[in-house]
């Protein structure tokens, strides 16, 4: 389909000015689904069309059914946006949801009507979301409405916009951080804490619970140690929800047949026997788990005291089969309760990991639904991370090994089928939409797969190798040319990984990758060549001299890969700067067999890079070695090229590819302070820059004093 996206987008933009409001309602609906199930390369690609005609119909005021369904398709859109592009319609987005919320909430006062200024709080919420500290522009104008709401929408049929406002305060809070929402912060605090008195008398499904719940994480998130002081105040009524118990009966067939579905959920035990399930609280039950999540993550040793009751809670919720939602959370908790157990001291995170392994392990080999066992496999994944080596006995790490190996053969086993699925004469294009939904489940557990593997490397460096060489045999039929780029992808990660945590000792295993991954440096899928050019700057950092000839034969596809045509474009951009950043780590780590006077003016073009922020401090850190080193291809006779050394640094902090506190960052600042000495030459270096480059140069430059 991503082919065809620009015929597909533009077929279906005209319909969002046609005559009648529910081809308009169509449209929207159809382009809010495509920002979610194409993103983030639909906004990337085609955002100067979408925002505005959005806009328009946010106007629908005749329409208003159709008006709030434009709002929707914003949050679509908003969700998965990068911060760079959303940041190009803050003011035209945020001057209009202004405007529609104004005038909804005069509406609702003089004529009850609140189904669009529902939608406009839940959008504005996702664009701060989204937006974060280019939010605090705009803050102001939005908050005491929002206050408004929050403190006097109180009745019955106003519950749901009051937690869309409590929801949509604490998002904006988020975004701006701490400084800024202090302002408000008193207020918001006393209508929380007098709301949570009152928690005790609403129902367990009124929608304000778990609105609640997440707004007091967020705010948690945003205080920090601070939030400590109310922890005991949300705790109680947090434990309460995720500790419901779900009315469950046992139906026949006909029984089941006649509930109602909207109240009971029917789970079928074999021919004649189902579980029914009252839905009731349900939802609430998995928010509040999550927030436990929360508060254990952000607060640390503030959750120190509560680590005990919530894993004694949490653990056994990992065969809660009545909701996805609370599996999920009580996987994601696990890692980060043995975060707070490290905190009183190193046996009890022993005991802690001992208590919860044999619930995760049996977890792992029952769990049922693809999306819950990804949980289960990344919450592993970080449990090995912050175990670090010699907690995992004998017997775990066997287990485990044998639930990758199983996964890995199953992988191998379910592609066969969909390929002999493909050859049968029933084989339609119904029956292939069911195939590919199963292809990108499988692919998604083998990207666990991979975290785990990845894990374990961190962990254990090489040491892992006798391990991993039980499920080698596996990483090498993955990376077969006849398999699928996604296969070929996740194999050259972990042989990354490999190289990376093993060092110049993975050569034992050059014979099964080297080749390869040289040679998916020009592959077709901008997916395959990410994980390569990752590959060979690992092989120039932290392979030695043994990888140098490996790293000079590359380095001519790395070229070819940066220079192609359409390499800057969104889809190949991350694979792109991935090749510079390769280059970069062997033009400083392992250039003993490359020519770098020769190579470095072509990498100066290749800059500024901005994508990947992984990768860019390793390119820029190259920079500032060279600029510091007064090395000439990058600053030119007589300096000729330092307007586009400041340019190349603008860029970078305006595109946010660095912080201006992070090491990296603060050199940068240093030497354009140090060029802002000479008045003269420092007016020539900014005289050239946007607005926006001088705006973010000047802000990074007096978010930091660089010590004389």
């Amino acid at each position: 389909m991503e082919m065809m996206l620009d015929q597909i987008v533009d077929a279906i933009l005209p319909f969002l000015r046609d005559s009648h409001p529910r081809v308009r309602y169509a449209a929207c609906n159809a382009i809010g689904q495509m920002s979610t199930d194409m993103a983030p390369l639909m906004q990337k690609k085609f955002h100067a069309k979408i925002v505005p005609g959005l806009l328009m119909v946010l106007d629908d005021e005749m329409n208003p059914r159709t008006q709030a369904h434009a709002g929707a398709a914003l949050v679509n859109f908003s969700e998965d946006c990068p911060k760079s592009v959303l940041s190009l319609y803050l003011d035209e987005l945020l001057s209009k949801l202004h405007e529609v919320l104004v005038r909804k909430l005069n509406e609702l006062v003089t004529k009850g009507r609140k189904l669009v200024l529902e939608q406009c709080i839940t959008t504005l919420a996702s664009v701060a979301d989204t937006a974060q500290d280019k939010f605090i522009a705009y803050y102001d104008r939005f908050m005491p409405n929002l206050k408004y709401i929050f403190e006097n929408a109180n009745s019955a049929e106003l519950k749901l916009l009051r937690g869309k406002a409590i929801e949509c305060i604490s998002l904006m809070g988020l975004a701006v951080g701490k400084d800024k929402f202090m302002q408000d912060c008193t207020d918001v605090m006393q209508l929380l804490l007098k709301t949570q008195s009152e928690m005790n008398d609403l129902e367990t499904d009124d929608p304000q619970v778990s609105y609640m719940i997440s707004a007091w994480a967020r705010i948690c998130k945003i205080l920090g140690k601070q939030f400590e002081q109310y922890l005991p105040a949300v705790m109680g009524p947090v434990m309460k929800a995720a500790s419901l118990k779900p009315e469950v009966t046992v139906l026949d067939d006909d029984e089941a047949k006649e509930l109602d579905e909207e109240e009971w959920q029917v789970v079928q035990l074999g021919d004649q026997q189902n579980f029914g399930i009252k839905t009731a609280g349900l939802e609430e039950k998995a928010t509040a788990c999550s927030m436990l999540v929360c508060y254990a993550r952000e607060l640390k040793e503030g959750f120190v005291p509560f680590v005990e009751d919530v894993a004694k809670l949490m653990v056994p919720f990992l065969k809660f089969y009545f909701h996805d939602g609370v599996r999920s959370a009580a996987a994601e908790s696990l890692p980060f309760l043995l975060e707070c157990a490290g905190i009183r001291g190193a046996q009890y995170v022993t005991e802690m990991w001992q208590f919860m392994v044999g619930d995760l392990l049996t977890a792992l080999k029952t769990e049922p639904e693809p999306d819950v066992l990804g949980e289960l496999m990344h919450s592993l994944a970080r449990c090995v991370e912050h175990l670090g080596k010699g907690r995992i006995n004998e017997d775990q790490m066997r287990q485990i090994i044998e639930f990758l190996d199983e996964k890995l053969r199953n992988h191998f086993d379910k592609d066969k089928e969909r390929q002999e699925q493909r050859q049968d004469e029933d084989y339609d294009e119904e029956l292939e939409e069911i195939l590919l939904d199963e292809t990108e489940s499988d692919v998604y557990l083998l990207s666990k797969v991979s975290d785990i593997i990845h894990a374990f490397f961190i962990a254990y460096r090489q040491e892992f190798f006798p391990v991993f060489d039980q499920l080698i045999h596996h990483f090498i039929q993955l990376l077969a040319n006849q398999r699928s780029y996604s296969d070929r992808q996740w194999s050259l990660c972990i042989w990354d990984d490999v190289i990376e945590f093993g060092g110049s000792s993975s050569l034992r295993y050059q014979q099964h990758f080297l080749r390869p991954m040289i040679v998916s440096l020009s592959d077709p899928h901008p997916e395959v060549r990410q994980a390569a050019a990752y590959g060979i700057g690992v092989m120039g950092m932290f392979g030695g001299a043994e990888y140098a000839q490996a790293c000079s034969e590359a380095l001519p596809s790395l070229v070819q890969m940066i220079c192609a045509v359409g390499s800057r474009e969104p889809e190949a951009l991350s694979a792109t700067e991935n090749a510079i950043a390769a280059v970069t780590k062997v033009l400083k780590h392992n250039s003993s067999m490359i020519n770098v006077d020769e190579i470095l003016p072509h990498w100066f073009t290749w800059l500024p890079v901005w994508e990947d922020m992984e990768e860019a401090p390793h390119v820029y850190g190259l920079l500032c070695d060279l600029v510091e080193q007064n090395h000439p291809a990058v600053l030119g006779a007589n300096n000729s090229q330092l307007p586009r050394v400041v340019a190349v640094i603008a860029e970078a902090f305006a595109r946010e590819a660095v912080g201006p506190d992070t090491p990296v960052g603060r050199r940068m600042i240093s030497l354009v302070q140090q060029i802002q000495g000479n008045g003269d030459l420092f007016q020539l270096c900014v005289s050239p820059l946007s607005d926006e480059q001088k705006s973010a140069l000047q802000s990074a430059m007096s978010v930091l004093t660089i010590p004389s």
